[in-house]
């Protein structure tokens, strides 16, 4: 009698642990998915995932993974989907994990304002140990052109670390506005009968972000320019008339982890409630509540924790590979890839997007 034929090896990979009948398929995969320490992960099966959604489907969608989902059930936290020992450990941890709805300081609430521009001394008040100072930013936008459709900024405020205002004003737009959106914005033509000018306030708020460094040098590698936080900023600067480089902007909205399964944008309302579990914009929107929600979603990205040591990259391979190349899967060099476990595959992977934990001035691998 024929024995039977030996079982086909499979390759599983170390990250998502799909699996392939050939080595090359991985490999393939590999370089597509752009795995790294970085990505999204099950907190329990250590499964990477494209986004924190993947991860929340993951453990309490439609078909969750039935270990990982009894565990979650009990001692794992909705909002920042981390496990604890026990339950009464979850419970302590909310009551900090669980964040109060943001409370506009007296000024911002009054019908009509001057424009605020606060010295120096408040922008640097409880700075952090990073790189770069951080700002958020938002935008309330009034309607111009022949249907009212047309976007036209008509107040922003920018807030610091702390979550105070450093700059806030009504904005005059460069063209009549024929839709003030008024059930929305809360803004009418008196608030914009003395607004300052859209170019002022413009050239005021690059004074801020640049922090008296020459844009050439802020595009260059920073300097002492600062980052700018907020949610779907192209949309804002548009509105502003401000370029800014793109290696200091955290857009809330654009951010890989927190965008759908099919890397869509969340609103965000949606963000804050999932992530930070308040509502926001539940009647005039205030954009002082979006620029602490954007601030709160992008600090606590970026104190998430993605320091494990990457595992070493075979000596016969460190003089083929850069470990910051943009593609360090060359298919040139398949038969030394193939050579290599799943293991060292992602050990030399990277990632396709900038993690915000690598603002930390202790985080330095990418």
């Amino acid at each position: 009698m024929d024995s039977p034929p030996p079982p086909t090896q499979r390759h599983k990979c170390s990250a998502c642990y799909k699996q392939y009948k050939k080595k090359e398929h991985l490999i393939e995969h590999m370089k597509i998915s752009c795995h790294s320490a970085h990505d999204p992960k099950c907190p329990l099966c250590k499964k990477h995932c494209k986004s924190l959604e993947s991860v929340r489907e993951h453990l309490t969608g439609l078909l969750p993974k039935d270990n990982c989902a009894d565990i979650f059930a009990t001692n794992g936290c909705k909002l920042c989907l981390n496990i604890f020992d026990s339950p009464d450990d979850l419970s302590e941890h909310m009551d900090l994990c669980l964040m109060a709805s943001a409370i506009a300081p007296g000024p911002m609430s009054m019908p009509i304002m001057d424009n605020c521009f606060l010295p120096e001394s408040l922008l640097s008040s409880g700075l952090s140990n990073h790189n770069n100072e951080v700002v958020a930013i938002d935008c309330e936008m009034v309607g111009g052109g022949s249907d009212g459709s047309l976007d036209l900024c008509a107040r922003v405020c920018i807030i610091n670390e702390d979550e105070n205002v450093i700059f806030h004003s009504f904005v005059q737009p460069i063209i009549p506005v024929n839709d003030y959106r008024y059930e929305l914005t809360g803004i009418s033509q008196e608030h914009l009968a003395s607004a300052s000018p859209l170019l002022d306030v413009s050239n005021k708020i690059e004074e801020i972000l640049y922090n008296g460094e020459p844009s050439w040098k802020a595009r260059l590698d920073g300097g002492k320019a600062r980052i700018l936080v907020g949610h779907d900023l192209e949309h804002d600067l548009n509105c502003l008339r401000i370029s800014y480089p793109d290696h200091l902007i955290r857009d809330t909205a654009k951010y890989r982890p927190l965008m759908r399964t099919n890397l869509v944008s969340h609103s965000l309302k949606y963000l804050t409630k999932t992530y930070l579990g308040y509502e926001i914009q539940t009647g005039i929107h205030n954009p002082y509540e979006d620029c602490v929600a954007a601030m709160r979603l992008y600090k606590r990205m970026r104190a998430q924790l993605h320091g494990s040591p990457p595992l070493p990259v075979p000596n016969d391979c460190s003089s083929i590979f850069c470990k910051r190349s943009h593609n360090p899967f060359d298919l040139r060099m398949l038969m030394e890839l193939k050579k290599m476990s799943s293991d060292e595959l992602l050990a030399m992977s990277i990632s396709s997007y900038k993690c915000w934990c690598l603002d930390n001035l202790h985080c330095t691998d990418f």
